[in-house]
């Protein structure tokens, strides 16, 4: 969602050749392949291939791999993007051959090192000669931080771009029909952090609201790979594959979920994005998490941050039943056309 209106705007300058590189990190298709089709993408012009595995292996794979691709290109500038192990991999390795860094997201913090997504940031965005933010309180980390103002450039948010991009051909999409739902009947859940979902005492809570929330709504649950692999051990996904009001499904591609965000009630998530998507649909969103890295979205957008607290997120759904939901904010600079603001930049570097 982030390197495809990237790519889109590259487009507008022939004489600038770049490459996609596909690391593998994110290798499930249905978590991959898929979105690459979803949104225009063309075949990645290198794959890595890296796979599963701990943050120390995933890291080290990324970074002996990429690093045989920058001694084949040597290309003048390497663009990362987010906050994922790849990010941070290809920044290191960029960086010490003395190719210049540009980290797109750059400046996002969630002052939670327990989270390894921060730890990302932190030292991408410190090695980084181009940071692009996309939400005001990035710019003021970053100068905390002692990064000097000319490095960094507030543009927007690429995801937005996506959003802005597809949303009309994402309304035709027959999502809805094939699982059986109707838009403002059901919640959308997402989870997939570690924190909600690698502890079994965690994931019994969850499934357990979730059950509770099928007197007031139906419930659509794309389930992450992580998730279904933790709730078959702990013996809940049996339990909520037989329950009528609730439609368990495999992670879905670009277009079909953000068909059924613009159309749920209400989304329950602890990912960083759909808190930024859902504060631009204007649609309610309630995070389980203790924190974010994009305050704006509860600031100006449609978020609220939740915690672990169940109790507290049957209010806010009972709030949102009861038509007590969230208003529609226009942020600044979401507007679609961040991604131009980056390349045109980048390519003024370049030159």
């Amino acid at each position: 969602m982030k390197v495809a209106p990237l790519h889109k705007a590259f487009k507008q300058y022939p004489d600038i050749t770049h490459l996609i590189v596909h690391t593998g990190q994110h290798y499930d298709a249905n978590m991959s392949k898929v979105f690459f089709e979803d949104l225009g993408l063309p075949e990645p012009d290198v794959y890595l291939g890296i796979g599963s595995g701990s943050h120390a292996v995933q890291t080290a794979k990324v970074m002996v791999e990429f690093e045989q691709v920058l001694l084949r290109e040597r290309p003048d500038l390497v663009i990362v993007v987010g906050d994922v192990n790849s990010t941070v991999a290809c920044s290191l390795v960029a960086v010490k051959m003395g190719i210049r860094v540009a980290h797109v997201e750059a400046g996002l913090r969630s002052f939670d090192r327990t989270m390894p997504e921060e730890i990302n940031r932190l030292v991408t965005d410190s090695i980084s000669d181009y940071l692009f933010v996309s939400e005001s309180s990035g710019v003021e980390n970053l100068k905390r931080e002692g990064v000097p103002a000319s490095k960094i450039f507030f543009v927007g948010n690429v995801m937005i771009d996506s959003l802005v991009q597809f949303r009309e051909k994402a309304q035709q999409s027959t999502i809805k029909t094939a699982l059986g739902v109707v838009a403002k009947e059901y919640a959308l859940i997402t989870m997939h952090r570690p924190s909600n979902v690698d502890s079994i005492e965690n994931l019994e809570k969850l499934a357990g609201f979730l059950e509770s929330l099928t007197d007031s709504l139906k419930i659509v649950f794309p389930i992450h790979p992580r998730t279904k692999k933790m709730m078959e051990t702990g013996g809940m996904l049996a339990r909520l594959e037989q329950n009528s009001r609730i439609v368990l499904c495999e992670p879905l591609g670009y277009l079909d979920f953000l068909n059924l965000m613009e159309s749920a009630r209400v989304v329950i998530t602890d990912s960083g994005g759909i808190q930024e998507e859902t504060t631009y649909l204007g649609v309610p969103c309630l995070t389980m998490r203790e924190n974010t890295e994009r305050p704006v979205t509860v600031t100006e957008g449609t978020n609220k941050i939740l915690g672990f607290n169940y109790d507290a997120l049957a209010d806010e759904v009972a709030k949102i039943n009861s038509g007590n939901g969230a208003t529609q904010n226009t942020l600044e600079l979401w507007d679609g056309h961040a991604s131009e603001r980056i390349v045109h930049r980048l390519v003024e570097f370049l030159n």
